[in-house]
């Protein structure tokens, strides 16, 4: 006879968590059973740029009390747009711990929830860890979890959270023998890269995950106060000629992202600082030049090329 499930709720596993104060490591007891948590990230991630899509995911996030719930947006775009450093954003703005899942195609049910780890304690005896996904902690702790990636993983793996992304609000591990109602703070959001290497999500798991938010690029402005951020130490004429770059790019439809442009602005800047340190020059353009045929490839150099040459007939 099989052992019927404990169901607990998350604000009554938050009084029973406890921290190892020499090793900062979260653990928390159900029914005898230790699991132990994962741990919130801290990341330098600043939102710059569009306001509205900002205003759209707090939005689908907000409960106005009573049986209100918070909806579970995907924030789909191109890879590079900045969905993951906007949910991070938004979740530190509601002062919640974030934490991620990288969602990938080999991903197994447990992995989102609750998985086992076998430790040897002996030469002959060992011990069942369990562990809590960051997914299963954010619920618990009240936190946000960022889904990365999420139509890289295979239908299996979502099934097991079908439960979580409707009214219900929770996970039940087979593993632990346990039902988990998520904690009223916790947030959920899926980042989905629009490309041809993921898989079309079920139809019962895209249902639950709205509203879709769509991150297209930034404009020359946004995408230049975007760079600085990310590189404040990086020559300000480099920064200007990778803005003019993606700019002219994104007019011509060859669709380069910010963090393209980051690794175009980041070489070049060290190109120009290397040769100095060593006594020799070398004009910026050139190095944005070098930079964006090492990164993107020769044919992309036309865009910078133009630049330049655009410049040059202005002088």
């Amino acid at each position: 006879m099989s052992k019927e499930k404990t169901e607990v709720k998350a604000e009554d596993l938050m009084k029973k968590i406890e921290v190892d104060a020499s090793t900062d490591i979260a653990h928390v007891e159900i029914d005898s059973l230790r699991i132990r948590l994962a741990r919130p990230l801290e990341l330098d991630f600043n939102w710059v740029g569009n306001s509205g899509v900002l205003d759209q995911l707090l939005a689908s996030w907000h409960c106005s009390g009573g049986d209100s719930t918070p909806m579970n947006p995907r924030l789909i775009g191109k890879p590079g747009v900045g969905k993951t450093a906007l949910a991070y954003s938004v979740g530190k703005m509601l002062n919640q711990p974030v934490f991620f899942f990288q969602a990938t195609s080999d991903t197994q049910p447990n992995d989102v929830l609750i998985s086992t780890v076998i430790v040897e304690t002996g030469k002959e005896t060992s011990t069942v860890h369990y562990i809590a996904s960051s997914l299963v902690t954010a619920m618990i702790v009240g936190g946000v979890i960022v889904f990365d990636e999420g139509n890289r993983m295979q239908e299996k793996a979502w099934a097991a959270l079908a439960p979580l992304l409707d009214s219900r609000r929770y996970i039940e591990s087979v593993t632990a023998g346990v039902v988990i109602r998520a904690h009223p703070k916790f947030r959920f959001v899926s980042t989905m890269n629009d490309d041809a290497s993921c898989f079309d999500l079920p139809e019962y798991i895209k249902s639950r995950l709205q509203p879709q938010i769509l991150l297209d690029f930034p404009d020359r402005s946004e995408e230049r106060k975007i760079l600085e951020q990310n590189l404040p130490h990086a020559n300000p004429v480099v920064l200007d000629y990778v803005a003019d770059f993606l700019e002219l790019a994104h007019k011509e439809s060859d669709r380069f992202t910010v963090r393209e442009g980051i690794h175009i602005a980041n070489y070049a800047s060290k190109m120009i600082d290397y040769h100095s340190q060593n006594g020799k020059k070398i004009d910026p353009g050139k190095a944005v030049v070098l930079a964006v045929e090492q990164v993107l490839g020769v044919r992309q150099t036309r865009y910078i090329k133009r630049v330049l040459w655009g410049e040059q007939e202005a002088a």
